[in-house]
């Protein structure tokens, strides 16, 4: 029996089997893509959002967490420090653009023009923080409003900062838990209200996440740093 050439078939043959072909690409990339998205949001997203924690640090409710009950977004991520909490603390009271930096990526920071310098010394003209009083993240004469308001604030505890607009949108809260005499836990929330299309939450939680949880890890781990290194001169302030 004679075969039948690709070429001898009719030309409605050929569309058919080529148009064929096209929607099975388009629906095997689609399944992909539809898949890694899935991934994402399911086995990627938490654990890049609570880096460091375990189900009862994002369970457990922290300091803060009353003046945005319902948020959009929330992250936890923690650190566990080789230092006692009073080794600690003083790095968190002097965050702020215009003071010890957020001990980050300085460089990723500086792209944006927000004018970060961390410090690795502790400054005591640095540690008068009170409630009420204003941290800034980013340069006054480029971002004016780019500031936090303390509202909380343990020594050696808790600080809890908030955008100063109403409502608030965002709070940022850091708690110190000792775990014993030369250890330290260093929880990280932040909780963040999102615009109420859906379309606009997805994009903002797709370009927030990722930058977020990567900064407010350098930040653990420059913390870390800054504190074990402190822990072990001895040093003490005002001691």
């Amino acid at each position: 029996m004679p075969t039948v050439r690709e070429n001898d078939r009719p030309a409605s043959d050929n569309t058919a089997s080529t148009t064929m072909r096209r929607w099975r690409r388009r629906i095997g990339w689609t399944t992909a893509v539809a898949l890694l998205v899935a991934a994402y949001w399911k086995l990627f997203r938490p654990r890049m959002l609570n880096w460091g924690t375990t189900p009862a640090d994002i369970a457990r409710p922290l300091p803060g967490d009353n003046l945005l009950p319902d948020p959009g977004a929330e992250s936890t991520m923690a650190v566990d420090i080789t230092a006692p909490p009073d080794a600690v603390w003083p790095w968190l009271v002097q965050l702020g653009q215009e003071q010890g930096g957020f001990y980050s990526y300085e460089w990723a920071e500086n792209l944006v023009g927000l004018g970060i310098h961390n410090a690795d010394e502790i400054r005591p003209a640095w540690q008068d923080l009170a409630v009420g009083d204003t941290v800034r993240l980013g340069r006054a004469d480029r971002f004016p409003d780019a500031t936090l308001e303390v509202v909380e604030f343990d020594p050696e505890e808790s600080l809890v900062l908030r955008t100063p607009d109403d409502p608030t949108w965002w709070v940022w809260s850091f708690v110190l838990d000792p775990v014993d005499e030369t250890t330290t836990r260093l929880l990280v929330r932040s909780r963040i209200r999102l615009p109420e299309t859906p379309v606009v939450r997805i994009a903002s939680l797709a370009a927030l996440d990722p930058v977020s949880s990567l900064m407010t890890y350098g930040m653990l781990q420059g913390i870390r740093r800054r504190a074990e290194r402190l822990a072990r001169t001895g040093w003490r302030l005002g001691r």
